[in-house]
């Protein structure tokens, strides 16, 4: 981060490339220490979902799928999304254990304030995965109370389905809590760049996990602005390759994305955890490995060098990679 012609602050990543074999194309910092995959981690909760059944049960389209595999700014149609997606499956807001925030999309928090409305579960930027988890229960008949615990029946489907995209043993797997409640889970980055190469390739998978991911990746990418909203990177990302790079976010800085092109997956972290750096080095690193055409660098300009403002909007500085600060040793 730049001000004044002086770097004031800089952020550390780790990231890899890799093909669904393993092989690594490309690697910056240490790639073997287990990091949460966070929201990463929600196109292949949405996959196990499809797996079961519960999207053909209940109907769920593209649109469906791509909020329950979302991190959403609480827009309004985010929220009429997961409010039918409840509907559909006989329950309600009051089911939702992953808690309330505010709209992530300040315009949304502003609308709700200004008409004196709370903020509910609803806007919680992980209310359609949640929902989805309790699409899966109602369809597996399970006891939806205590869908957050690790050992219930519908996240042991989650995790199981998780592990074998990473290729490790679900049983081995370290398991944290994430922000909204449900177990997440660790893997060193090369497990999950290869996760993410499996999404764009479908290699080394059974028929059901490799049609169940199909389905989450077209979804995604016929509906990117229902994965994030406006204004952020995977929905501009999608939008942008047309379909090309599936991606999906993650917090304290984790990012994967599904290089369809090229058949690798790309996973990175920003070491320190900050958000603000995310953007830029995901760009830069898209780019370095050939996934991004002239075209497609220009349209994601504004996340590859992001303004940094003051108070009233002036810009005062920039965040963005800066090669020469870049470790030796990637390898292509």
């Amino acid at each position: 981060m730049t001000r004044g012609g002086l770097v004031e602050s800089r952020h550390e990543i780790a990231a890899c490339a890799a093909d669904a074999g393993g092989r690594i194309v490309l690697a910056y910092g240490d790639v073997e220490r287990p990091v949460y995959v966070r929201s990463a981690a929600k196109p292949f909760i949405a996959a196990a979902l499809v797996r079961t059944g519960t999207a053909d049960r209940f109907g769920f389209g593209a649109r469906e799928l791509a909020t329950i595999a979302a991190s959403h700014n609480g827009e309004p149609a985010h929220v009429k999304v997961v409010e039918g997606i409840l509907a559909t499956i006989g329950l309600s807001a009051a089911d939702l254990q992953c808690g309330a925030h505010a709209p992530a999309f300040e315009p949304a928090a502003q609308e709700l304030a200004a008409r004196g409305e709370p903020y509910t579960a609803l806007h919680n930027n992980c209310s359609g995965k949640h929902a989805g988890i309790l699409a899966m229960c109602v369809h597996l008949g399970l006891d939806h109370r205590g869908y957050l615990a690790a050992g219930h029946a519908v996240q042991q489907t989650i995790l199981s389905f998780c592990a074998r995209m990473v290729d490790e043993d679900v049983a081995r797997l370290t398991l944290g809590i994430d922000g909204c409640g449900i177990p997440v889970f660790a893997t060193p980055l090369y497990r999950a760049a290869r996760a993410f190469a499996r999404l764009a390739t479908l290699e080394g998978l059974d028929e059901q996990d490799r049609v169940a991911l199909v389905r989450v990746r077209e979804a995604m990418t016929a509906e990117p602005w229902y994965v994030a909203g406006t204004g952020r990177l995977d929905t501009a990302i999608m939008q942008a390759t047309q379909g090309r790079i599936v991606c999906k976010a993650g917090a304290e800085g984790v990012h994967g994305d599904a290089l369809l092109g090229l058949g690798l997956g790309l996973a990175l972290k920003v070491l320190d955890g900050a958000r603000r750096a995310a953007a830029p080095a995901v760009v830069s690193v898209l780019t370095e490995v050939g996934a991004l055409g002239a075209a497609e660098r220009a349209a994601l300009a504004r996340f590859a060098a992001a303004d940094v403002r003051n108070v009233a909007g002036r810009v005062v500085g920039c965040i963005e990679m800066m090669p020469d600060t870049i470790e030796a040793g990637a390898t292509s």
